[in-house]
């Protein structure tokens, strides 16, 4: 499993960068990848500088605050999971009042940089907030928590693309189908990690709804995954650099749903794979944008 090491008689400020993940890019840069895939889309691999920035800032924002509501929420299970027991909130190290603050100022600082964006984008961060807000609850009562994880990530393709264009499109949609498929598929990978804890604490999850199914159920994400990007690229036009990168893309997801599927899965497999993902993420972005351009 990941686990999450507390260092001793630490400083405030640092367990405040724990609480928001700051320690963690990973986790920071896959939220950040289908809103860079969109508005690189949406302008033809070439938008302007300020609006990448304003996107990068208000990922780094929202993110931060949903990390801290997701403590928040589950200040009573992280202690009884082993891959959460050490968060500042789960180990006691910060109060609770400490953590309210903190995600009011990140909620705040999303805010200021959503008023750089037209109404439409404008109102659509605001129909995120409650996602974002409730996503926590959701393993309470929902029996595939990730899939309101992966409507969030969503709203990062839906957002990012309406600030340049002002619109939604097919093209968004296809996008935001794809960024879906994509995080449930890292994300109930994620997920398997805590099945034992997850089920002996009474929490829902999508690798406990799939159950032996989990690994199958991945990859059938990753194949749609696949295929809205290939769709997306043809109605696009995208050239060549896009179906390269999209092929590599592939044989990763490929891959990891090959070692998913062995009889005993190593520990540490859980976290590599999300890992691989942001590359992957990358990789697609480089790819989008070459197949816009050239």
């Amino acid at each position: 499993m990941i686990t999450e090491q507390q260092p001793n008689h630490e400083p405030i400020w640092l367990t405040i960068i724990r609480l928001l993940r700051w320690d963690k890019p990973a986790g920071r840069l896959i939220l950040m990848i289908p809103a860079l895939w969109a508005v690189f889309l949406a302008a033809q691999g070439m938008p302007p500088v300020p609006l990448v920035g304003v996107i990068i800032l208000g990922t780094l924002a929202t993110s931060a605050a949903g990390c801290v509501f997701n403590d928040l929420w589950d200040q009573d299970i992280d202690p009884q999971v082993e891959r959460t027991r050490n968060r500042p909130l789960a180990s006691r190290a910060l109060s609770i009042q400490v953590a309210v603050v903190v995600a009011l100022v990140a909620m705040s600082c999303a805010g200021v940089i959503a008023l750089y964006l037209n109404p439409f984008t404008f109102w659509l961060c605001v129909a995120a907030v409650p996602v974002i807000v409730l996503y926590p609850s959701a393993k309470r009562v929902f029996p595939i928590p990730q899939l309101v994880l992966s409507i969030a990530w969503g709203f990062a393709v839906l957002i990012s693309w309406s600030a340049l264009t002002g619109k939604l499109e097919v093209a968004t949609w296809l996008l935001w189908g794809s960024v879906v498929l994509w995080t449930l598929g890292f994300d109930t990978v994620y997920a398997m990690s805590d099945r034992e804890d997850d089920q002996r604490i009474g929490v829902k999850s999508s690798a406990l709804f799939f159950g032996d199914y989990a690994a199958e159920a991945v990859g059938v994400f990753f194949v749609g995954t696949v295929g809205l990007l290939g769709w997306l690229g043809i109605v696009m036009q995208l050239q060549l650099g896009f179906w390269i990168a999209l092929g590599i893309a592939t044989v990763g997801w490929a891959w990891q749903y090959s070692r998913l599927r062995q009889p005993d899965i190593p520990k540490p497999l859980y976290g590599k794979v999300f890992c691989q993902n942001v590359w992957i993420g990358f990789i697609l972005l480089a790819g989008m944008i070459t197949g816009c351009i050239f």
